[in-house]
C-alpha cells in the first residue's frame, strides 16, 4: 500500500483529542510537491468529508482560479493538510469556531510532520494565522503575506507563501494593505515551478 494512503487510513482512525467533534477530515492522497495547510475543518466539512468544502473554500478557490487552477484540478494535484484534522466545535460565545488548544495542536502535529517529511514539498501554502504560526514567527499578517520565505528544518528546505484565512467574516484581505498583499502572494505562487507544472497538465 502506498505510504500516504496508509498514513491517511491511520489518521482517519485518530481519537486522541476528546474535545474535538466528529471524525478527522483528509484531502486526496496526492503525491504533490505543494502542500496547502489550513487551521482545522469547519462544521460543514464533516458532512462533506473534504477540507475547505464550504464558504471559506469557495473564496480560496476563487483566488487559485485567478492564477490558473480550478478547484477540481487543485484537489487532484495539491496535498491538502491542516494543523488539526477534526472540527474543534464552536467557541464559548458561539460566534465562531473554537481555536484548537496547544495540546491538540501538538497531538496532531505528528500527522503533519509525517506529510512534510514524506512529500518533501517545494512549496508550502499555510492559510490563516494558526497555520502560518506553525512555521513562522510574526506579529501581524502584514509581516508575512505577500512574501516568499525560505523555510529550513532538519533536512527539509522549502518555500513558504502565506495566505490570509479566506473566511467570509474576515475583512483583512478585502481592504488595503491586505488586498494588495494577497495579490502579491498569489503572483508568487503562480511563478512557482510546481504550480506551473500543474497548470500545464
Amino acid at each position: 500500500m502506498d505510504s500516504i494512503v496508509a498514513h491517511q487510513k491511520s489518521l482517519l482512525k485518530c481519537k486522541k483529542c476528546k474535545d474535538m467533534e466528529g471524525n478527522p477530515i483528509v484531502g486526496n492522497p496526492v503525491k504533490s510537491k505543494i502542500i496547502l495547510i489550513g487551521q482545522a475543518p469547519g462544521i460543514k466539512e464533516g458532512d462533506l468529508k473534504k477540507p475547505f468544502a464550504w464558504t471559506a473554500g469557495k473564496n480560496m478557490f476563487k483566488w487559485f482560479s485567478s492564477i490558473g487552477i480550478t478547484e477540481e484540478k487543485f484537489r487532484e494535484n495539491i496535498y491538502m493538510s491542516a494543523v488539526c484534522r477534526c472540527y474543534p466545535g464552536k467557541n464559548a460565545s458561539g460566534s465562531g469556531d473554537r481555536v484548537p488548544t496547544e495540546s491538540e495542536i501538538k497531538k496532531c502535529s505528528n500527522w503533519l510532520n509525517y506529510e512534510i517529511n514524506y512529500l518533501r514539498p517545494e512549496l508550502i501554502i499555510p492559510v490563516g494565522k494558526l497555520a502560518i504560526s506553525q512555521f513562522l514567527e510574526f506579529e501581524k499578517l502584514n509581516d508575512v503575506v505577500g512574501k516568499k520565505i525560505i523555510y529550513k528544518k532538519g533536512n527539509i528546505k522549502t518555500e513558504i507563501v502565506s495566505l490570509p484565512h479566506p473566511s467570509g467574516l474576515s475583512t483583512w484581505y478585502k481592504k488595503e494593505p491586505g488586498k494588495s498583499l494577497l495579490n502579491n502572494a498569489l503572483k508568487i505562487i503562480k511563478k512557482n515551478k510546481s504550480w506551473k507544472s500543474i497548470i500545464k497538465k
